[in-house]
This record gives C-alpha cells, structure tokens and sequence, in this order.
C-alpha cells in the first residue's frame, strides 16, 4: 500500500518568492530610514571650494574645475564599502575630473601604500588627514560622493555605495 501524496496548495505568505519579496521590503526600509542619518547635514547650493595638494604633491581647488562637471569623493582607508567602491571611481576618473578625498585615512605615505596596492591614481587623492574637509561638506558616513556642476552647486548627494554607472549618468546630467 502506498501513501496518498496530499497536494494541499501552500498559502501565499508561505511562498518562497513572497517571503523573498518581504525581506527585500523589510530592507528597503531599514535603509529608507536609516538613510537621513547617513546623509547627515550635508550642505546643499554652492559648494564649499577647497585648496588642497594631491598625494603626488599637486595643487588642486575645486574651483579649479569651473566649467565642468566633478565628483568628490570622500572615502576611508578603513571602510570596506569603499574599498568595495573603488575600481568604480577609479574608471569614472578616466573619463570625468574626480577629487578623491581620503578622510581621517593616516599619513600621505600610508594613503601612497594603499593607493598602490590597489591600482588607485594618487595624482587624484586627497589626504584629509583631521577630516576637516569631510565636516565642511557635512556629511556623516563614507563613501559619500557629491556630484558638482560646472557652476559649482552640488548637484548629486549619495552616501554609501554607488557604482560608476550611476556616477557616470549624474556627471552627465550636472553638465547639461
């Protein structure tokens, strides 16, 4: 004798893609609500120029890139999702100015290290060692990214992870 295979239908919140669909939910909101902190009181409008020397020993302002749109990008030698984050910047930079801010990162000489064990332009660093410059943009977490128009008013605002895709359509759009 066989047994009789019940083929009793699963309730809909007992299926796997409605369970998916709820966690991704759930997901989505713990970042929509923790995204205002993140964001922190990053300054909106004109933003604040800045005068600092690359790794390479190079002056750079942002002023300098009036006309044009720029990224700037505040990151941390010690964040993982930046590190995560940085072959994207890294190819951004071969077609668009970008400014790469490394805040409260260690000594020019320990940014130079990691700049070359991971295939990072140095002459696009930035050491912003007392993580002052990363407190006059106001932002609260890195990576944060702010994408400047050829005026010089921020643009875009993204705090965590971006890709380059993204980053490449918001640069296209400031210079429009």
């Amino acid at each position: 004798m066989t047994k009789k295979q019940h083929n009793t239908p699963q309730r809909f919140w007992q299926k796997h893609w409605v369970k998916n669909l709820l966690w991704m939910l759930v997901f989505l909101a713990l970042f929509l609500l923790l995204r205002p902190f993140m964001q922190g009181d990053v300054v909106e409008g004109q933003a604040p120029d800045f005068a600092a020397t690359t790794l390479e020993g190079e002056p750079v302002r942002l002023s300098d890139f009036k006309g044009q749109a720029v990224l700037v990008h505040f990151w941390a030698t010690w964040c993982p999702i930046c590190e995560f984050e940085i072959d994207g910047i890294e190819t951004v930079a071969e077609h668009w100015p970008v400014i790469n801010v490394a805040t409260q990162s260690g000594s020019d000489q320990t940014l130079h290290d990691y700049a070359d064990k991971h295939n990072m332009n140095p002459a696009h660093i930035v050491n912003d060692a007392d993580g002052e410059l990363f407190a006059r943009y106001g932002a609260k977490a890195v990576p944060a990214t702010f994408v400047v128009n050829p005026e010089g008013r921020i643009e875009f605002v993204e705090v965590g992870y971006s890709t380059s895709w993204g980053l490449r359509a918001r640069l296209w759009w400031a210079s429009q």
